[in-house]
């Protein structure tokens, strides 16, 4: 498989200090070159890899006020999209520009993405729904209005940090220094409670450090600048616990997994994909106040700094990323090979539609299989066929079925006739995909043999 990897060029790949996009670029990067797969990594010309690299832009624009971004981010993307024809698919992890390109080349684009800076963006990543192909980095970021192929969570190299049995005697806050952050929250804990506080990361808001972090800086509040990875292990690993207030719904935060990769829990506030990373009062706490965090210090002692690292490496290592996207390119390649392929009366074989997807699995002399997927709270349209009845069985999760206006909900395993004439819809009331198998039985089966009489996307015959 030759896979195209375009990195952000605000940092190089792998980063000196700080940029998470671009470390977990690197990180699958030389994960996917071990696996045996050929990849090209288009990332500024520093940047250091196993893999073939395109640098077009000399240095990261954030290290080098010379670099204009957006001339240089110009020419970084066209290079990929000009060299589009080499490879079986690009991955892109550069945000919502790309895509702009991604409509002018015939090879997939599955875009990872690490967050929406604003609403304001969401526009471009609803025209390309549907034409690309869309990675969440956690559930809670999934945004409603965009269907997804898949949830893969970051993972760190699991060699790189050290399990430290024994808790060190200082907190600690890692991360940028910003009002999302929470780095004026991890202070007043510290003033609170009394306890030692290490806070490091780079000043992403000078005038918020200067008014809200630099004023409590003494002997007991110490501000020590960005840490690279050299230094990281040992920070992490010897802090009693790693204070993670943020202000922002956080698509995902490595720095609470590097943490407890070392034994080190995290007190964190609900907020973004926290839930999903910490498992309350085993790797952590989740807190929802300032004074919760403090009694929450008290309660450390009660964990298991192994069991927090075993957390860690049963969900969040490099290798099982790696094994989700090799998945997800398996699928998308898989996709891609059903599109534009049709069945004997001339429809697709395979087809996305607003709700979902389905494929055709087999037909013959008054029949068709298909396999249907369903997106999580949506529902198709409902409808009536002239010419054939179904039979639909529920493979995974459970169908909220309305048949001739009676509301009837189908479980995993379940089955339900659809008799001909019959007005019918499928909602899937769940979180996950609805799977199932539909048997068509008539003598025409064409995908027009469809009135509509009600429908979310506009569709009513």
């Amino acid at each position: 498989m030759r896979v195209a990897m375009l990195a952000p060029i605000s940092w190089r790949v792998p980063p000196r200090h700080y940029g998470p996009w671009e470390r977990v670029v690197s990180l699958l990067t030389e994960g996917l070159v071990e696996r045996g797969l050929d990849v090209t990594l288009f990332a500024t010309a520093d940047s250091i890899t196993r893999a073939r690299l395109v640098g077009i832009c000399p240095r990261p624009y954030s290290e080098d006020p010379s670099i204009d971004p957006k001339v240089w981010e110009c020419l970084h993307i066209s290079a990929v999209f000009e060299r589009a024809a080499e490879f079986d698919l690009i991955h892109n992890h550069f945000d919502f520009l790309p895509l702009s390109y991604s409509g002018l080349v015939q090879t997939p684009v599955v875009t990872t993405i690490h967050g929406f800076s604003s609403e304001r963006i969401v526009p471009v990543y609803e025209k390309y729904n549907g034409r690309t192909y869309y990675v969440a980095i956690s559930n809670a970021d999934r945004h409603p209005r965009l269907d997804y192929v898949a949830t893969v969570y970051h993972g760190i190299p699991l060699e790189e940090f050290t399990l430290r049995r024994e808790a060190g005697d200082y907190l600690l806050f890692f991360g940028r220094i910003h009002h999302d952050k929470g780095a004026r929250e991890a202070i007043e804990v510290a003033r609170r409670s009394g306890e030692r506080l290490i806070i490091a990361g780079i000043i992403q808001d000078r005038d918020y450090f200067a008014r809200e972090v630099e004023p409590f800086l003494d002997e007991r509040i110490r501000y020590i600048g960005s840490v690279g990875p050299e230094r990281r292990d040992e920070l992490l690993g010897g802090a009693k616990a790693l204070l993670h207030l943020i202000n922002f719904n956080e698509p995902f935060g490595l720095s609470m997994v590097e943490a407890m990769a070392c034994g080190t829990p995290v007190i964190a506030t609900p907020r973004g994909s926290v839930p999903e990373i910490i498992e309350d009062g085993e790797t952590g706490f989740i807190v929802r106040s300032v004074d919760e965090a403090v009694e929450a210090l008290s309660q450390l002692p009660s964990l298991d700094r192994a069991r927090i690292r075993a957390h860690v490496e049963r969900r969040f290592s490099r290798e099982r990323m790696v094994e989700n996207y090799i998945s997800v390119y398996e699928e998308v390649l898989r996709m891609e090979d059903k599109r534009g392929r049709t069945s004997a009366d001339g429809s697709p074989l395979y087809d996305e539609r607003p709700w979902g997807s389905f494929t055709v699995l087999d037909e013959g002399a008054g029949y068709k299989v298909k396999r249907i997927e369903v997106l999580p709270h949506k529902r198709l349209s409902y409808q009536k066929h002239a010419h054939r009845a179904e039979h639909w069985m529920m493979v995974q999760g459970t169908g909220k079925v309305t048949l001739d206006g009676k509301e009837i909900i189908v479980p995993t395993g379940g089955t339900i006739d659809i008799p001909k004439g019959a007005a019918h819809r499928i909602e899937n009331p769940g979180d996950e995909k609805l799977i199932f198998i539909e048997i068509q039985r008539g003598d025409y089966l064409g995908e027009d043999d469809i009135v509509r009489l009600e429908d979310d996307f506009g569709r009513v015959s």
